[in-house]
C-alpha cells in the first residue's frame, strides 16, 4: 500500500488544482445556504399554522402562511438544483484537470516505472482514486461547509424558539462527533486496503483479457479464472470490512439520535406544562431537530468519506512525487533545424537503477549518415540499452552520448526525440485506423504523404485489400493485422516521420524467414541516407557493409563484414 499521508497535507497538495472551479463550488455553497434558509422559514410557518390555524380552527388564517410556505418550497427547489448542478460541474472539471495532470506526469516517467507496476493498479489511480480526492477537496468540501451552515441555521432557529431547550439539544451533539471520530480512523485503514486490493484485481483482469489468445491456446482459462477469484475474494473481504464499519456506524448514530429526541421531547413536555412553550412551538422545535441531527450525523459521515478519500490520495501522491529520471537541462542548447544525425557513444558506462553490475561498460562508437551499426550480443548484454540512452530514457553514469557533437543531455528532450525514429521488437499500434497509425509520428501529414510512405514500406497493396482501405480499424494493439502487416505499417510510420537517426530494435523478431526477407526491402529504403543503429540476434539478413559491435562482456567495435 502507498504510504499514509496526513489529510492536511493532502488538502494542501490538491487544493491548488481547484483553481478555475472555485467559483462553481462557491455558487454551490451560496445556493445551499439559500435552500437552508428557505427550510428554516418553512418550518417556522408550520409552527404558525399549527398555533394560529389548527389550534384556533381559523381557516382564514391558513392561506397567507400556506402561500408563503409554497413560495419558499419553490425557491428552495430552484436554488437546490442550481447548487447541486454547479457543484457537480465543478467536481467534474476538477476530475478532468487532475486526471490530465496525473496522466501527463506519468508520461514523463521512464519505462522502468511502468515495468515495476501493474497496469490495472495505475488505471485505478487514474479513475477511482482521483474521484476520491475530488470528494475531499471539491464536492466533499462544499458538502461540509453547507452542512455546517445548516447546523448553524437550524440551531439558531431552535434557540429562537426556546433557548434552554436548545442548550439541551446542543449538549448532546458531542456524542455524534465522538462516534464519527471513533469510526473514522478504522474506516481509513479499511479504505486503504480496499483501494490496494481493487488495483490488484484490475491488474489481473487487464492481463487476462489482454492475453486471451495465450490463455486459450494453453487451456489456462480455469487458472486465470481462479486468479481473478482469489483477488476478487480478497477485495470482497476488504469491502465487507468497510461495510461492517458502515453498518455499525449507522445504528450507533441512530441510537444516539433517538436518545436525544426523547430527551428533548420530555423536556419540551415539561415546558408546555409550565406554559412556557406552545404545541406549535414544540412541533417546530422537533422539526428543526429533524433537520439538525441528520446534519450533525452527516458531518460524521463526511469524516468517513474523508478517510476514504485520504486513502486514495495517498496512492495518487505516491505517483506525483515520483520524479522523472531525466529532464531538460536548465539552459538547453538550441538545435539547428537541419540535423545530420551523427551519433557517438564516448566511453559510456551505465547501470540500471537498483542493480550493482553495469549493463554497459566503457562503450565507444561513432556512426554517421548512410552508415549502419549492428549491435549484437546475448540477452541482457545491453543492446536495447543503447537505444534507451540515445533517446534519453536514462542518462549514462559516466561518459557521453552525442548527437552531431552535442551531448544529448544539453538538448531539449522533445527536439532530441523528434530526430530519432525507433522501430521496436513489437510493432506497437493503437486501436485507430490504418491512416491514423501511419500518421502517428506526423499528425499533420497529408493523405498523399501517408500513401507515399505506405508505398515505400510495401504496405499499400495489402491496405488496398482491407475492407475500408486506409480507414480500416486495426483493432486493439493492431491485432486485426498479421505480424508482417503490423511491421510494414510501423515502417510506413517511420518513413513518414523522416527522422535522420533510425534505431531498429530487433525488427525481425517473431517473423518467419520469408516475411523477414520481404520486410528487408522496405527497411533498406528506410535506412538509405540515415544514421542507423540495428539491434539484432540474427545476422543473416544484415547488409554486407554493416559495422558490428559485440556487447558481450567487453564491447569491441569490429571492422565492416
Amino acid at each position: 500500500m502507498a504510504p499514509i499521508v496526513t489529510i492536511r497535507r493532502t488538502f494542501g497538495r490538491f487544493w491548488p488544482h481547484t483553481r478555475g472551479t472555485r467559483l462553481l463550488f462557491a455558487l454551490g455553497v451560496v445556493c445551499a445556504m439559500a435552500a437552508a434558509a428557505c427550510e428554516v422559514a418553512s418550518i417556522w410557518l408550520f409552527g404558525v399554522i399549527t398555533d394560529r390555524v389548527l389550534a384556533t380552527q381559523d381557516l382564514n388564517a391558513f392561506w397567507g402562511p400556506a402561500i408563503a410556505w409554497l413560495a419558499f418550497a419553490v425557491v428552495a427547489g430552484l436554488v437546490s438544483f442550481g447548487g447541486q448542478y454547479a457543484t457537480a460541474l465543478g467536481g467534474e472539471r476538477f476530475l478532468l484537470g487532475l486526471r490530465d495532470r496525473l496522466y501527463a506526469h506519468l508520461q514523463t516517467l521512464t519505462p522502468d516505472f511502468f515495468d515495476n507496476r501493474k497496469l490495472g493498479d495505475l488505471m485505478a489511480r487514474l479513475t477511482d482514486d482521483i474521484e476520491a480526492i475530488e470528494e475531499l477537496v471539491g464536492s466533499g468540501l462544499v458538502k461540509l461547509i453547507t452542512t455546517l451552515i445548516s447546523v448553524v441555521f437550524f440551531a439558531g432557529a431552535a434557540f429562537y424558539i426556546r433557548w434552554d431547550l436548545a442548550l439541551v439539544t446542543l449538549a448532546l451533539v458531542p456524542a455524534f462527533l465522538f462516534a464519527s471520530k471513533v469510526f473514522a480512523s478504522r474506516f481509513r485503514y479499511a479504505a486503504a486496503r480496499e483501494r490496494s486490493s481493487n488495483g490488484r484485481m484490475n491488474s489481473v483482469i487487464e492481463e487476462g483479457l489482454a492475453n486471451q489468445p495465450l490463455v486459450q491456446a494453453y487451456n489456462r482459462q480455469e487458472t486465470e479464472a481462479e486468479r481473478l477469484h482469489v483477488e476478487g475474494r480478497t477485495w470482497l473481504r476488504t469491502k465487507m470490512a468497510q461495510a461492517k464499519l458502515a453498518a455499525m456506524y449507522t445504528p450507533s448514530v441512530q441510537i444516539i439520535e433517538t436518545l436525544c429526541l426523547l430527551t428533548v421531547i420530555g423536556f419540551g413536555a415539561w415546558e408546555i406544562s409550565a406554559g412556557r412553550l406552545t404545541i406549535g412551538g414544540l412541533l417546530s422545535f422537533a422539526a428543526y431537530l429533524a433537520y439538525l441531527y441528520p446534519a450533525v450525523q452527516s458531518i460524521g459521515e463526511i469524516a468517513l468519506t474523508v478517510s476514504e478519500a485520504a486513502a486514495g490520495s495517498d496512492r495518487v501522491i505516491e505517483v506525483l512525487e515520483t520524479r522523472p529520471m531525466v529532464t531538460d537541462a536548465p539552459a538547453p542548447v538550441g538545435t539547428p533545424p537541419a540535423c545530420r544525425g551523427e551519433v557517438e557513444f564516448r566511453n559510456v558506462t551505465f547501470t540500471y537503477p537498483g542493480r550493482e553490475t553495469p549493463t554497459l561498460r566503457d562503450l565507444s562508437f561513432t556512426v554517421g549518415p548512410g552508415e549502419l551499426l549492428v549491435c549484437t550480443g546475448p540477452s541482457g548484454a545491453g543492446k536495447s540499452t543503447v537505444a534507451k540512452l540515445l533517446l534519453r530514457f536514462y542518462d549514462p553514469g559516466s561518459g557521453q552520448v552525442l548527437l552531431d557533437g552535442v551531448d544529448v543531455r544539453e538538448l531539449p528532450l522533445r527536439a532530441l526525440r523528434d530526430r530519432i525514429t525507433v522501430l521496436q521488437q513489437e510493432s506497437l499500434l493503437f486501436s485507430g485506423t490504418v491512416k491514423e497509425n501511419i500518421a502517428y509520428g506526423r499528425p499533420d501529414a497529408t493523405m498523399e504523404e501517408i500513401v507515399e510512405a505506405a508505398v515505400l514500406a510495401d504496405a499499400h497493396d495489402f491496405i488496398g485489400k482491407l475492407p475500408q482501405g486506409y480507414d480500416t480499424p486495426v483493432g486493439q494493439r493492431g491485432r486485426l493485422l498479421s505480424g508482417g502487416q503490423r511491421q510494414r505499417l510501423a515502417i510506413a510510420r517511420a518513413m513518414l516521420r523522416d527522422a535522420p537517426v533510425l534505431v531498429l530494435d530487433e525488427p525481425m523478431t517473431g517473423l518467419d524467414p520469408d516475411t523477414a526477407a520481404r520486410i528487408m526491402t522496405p527497411l533498406r529504403r528506410l535506412m538509405a541516407g540515415r544514421t542507423t543503429i540495428m539491434i539484432a540476434h540474427d545476422l543473416s539478413l544484415v547488409p554486407e557493409n554493416a559495422t558490428r559491435i559485440d556487447l558481450a562482456p567487453e564491447p569491441t567495435a569490429l571492422a565492416p563484414k
